[in-house]
């Protein structure tokens, strides 16, 4: 195995230089890529090389346009992730609500395992994360204020404070061991059926972790498949030749088709109104590639504004 070896900041410029990168002001350059990491940076490379097997850029690619994507990429991802966050603060507020009203607001009532579904198969699970929900109990029973208060001044946590503390990934896990019936009343506030939330939850946990950590986010990929709605249709995604769409299943404008319907529709143009935003601020910074290039490896239709705007109802948005 080869070891890959420590390049400073002269080495790194020599090798973008090297593969075809324009380096206008090798000052602004060093001081970039210090900040920024050159892998990070150089991970962002693949819309303006000549081909994956020739990984030179195209002539004409400037250190400046290369680094507009990754500003790009940041600020989508700043805009992705505190929408995320709404989200996840109102899964964990209906999760807690349906749980409470049906089990009790103390944790000795609604950790019981008997709450929760009676399939063989899951008792495990079911046990494990009650567990991990007692163990968040006593983790943050001295240290998270709002847990405090509630430990010192009633003796326990109830389930709408409980939650703040979970992570989305714990929540996710949560409702998947839940009553069908609780399901199905959760479900039935998003309009979106049940086998469909199952599959959204944990994109939607997935894409909240790299966001949170600063991966790339534009040209992301999952390995799990949201089905075809009537935005598909309402915005003319073609299909393949297996009859699958081609765009919004598996990439960001799927995440983006997600958070259209489980964001109210004032959160949800709003959002669409920043991301216009940095999609014009790219479109001005690129000059060596077209923005469709960038739109392409996201998902996004370039008719992609007028999901915005669809006024379909939620509860016709399965594709028939």
């Amino acid at each position: 195995m080869i070891d890959k070896q420590f390049k400073n900041l002269e080495e790194q410029i020599e090798i973008l230089k090297y593969k075809g990168l324009a380096i206008n002001d090798e000052k602004y350059a060093k001081k970039i890529l210090l900040r920024e990491n050159y892998f990070f940076i150089s991970g962002y490379r693949y819309p303006f090389v000549r081909s994956n097997v020739d990984k030179h850029f195209l002539e004409g690619v400037t250190f400046e346009e290369l680094y507009s994507l990754f500003l790009f990429d940041r600020h989508i991802r700043n805009i992705f992730f505190k929408n995320l966050l709404v989200i996840e603060n109102n899964l964990k507020s209906i999760f807690s609500y349906q749980l409470s009203k049906k089990y009790g607001y103390k944790e000795k009532y609604y950790l019981k395992a008997k709450n929760f579904t009676n399939d063989k198969s899951k008792q495990r699970q079911v046990n494990d994360l009650i567990k991990k929900m007692k163990r968040q109990i006593r983790i943050n029973g001295a240290q998270h204020t709002a847990t405090a208060h509630y430990m010192s001044n009633y003796g326990y946590v109830p389930l709408w404070i409980l939650v703040k503390v979970l992570s989305f990934g714990i929540v996710g896990e949560l409702f998947s061991i839940m009553k069908y019936e609780d399901q199905v009343d959760i479900c039935n506030f998003y309009k979106i059926p049940l086998e469909e939330f199952l599959v959204y939850l944990p994109i939607l946990s997935n894409y909240r972790n790299l966001c949170a950590h600063e991966d790339i986010l534009y040209e992301n990929r999952t390995q799990k498949h949201i089905k075809g709605t009537t935005y598909h249709q309402f915005l003319n995604i073609p299909k393949d030749e297996n009859n699958e769409y081609k765009r919004g299943t598996n990439d960001l404008f799927a995440l983006l088709i997600i958070m259209k319907r489980m964001l109210s529709k004032e959160e949800f143009k709003n959002m669409c109104i920043e991301l216009e935003k940095e999609i014009e601020n790219l479109t001005y910074n690129l000059h060596s590639i077209k923005i469709e290039k960038i739109l392409d490896r996201m998902g996004f239709p370039e008719n992609y504004l007028e999901l915005a705007n669809a006024s379909i109802e939620r509860s016709e948005t399965n594709e028939k």
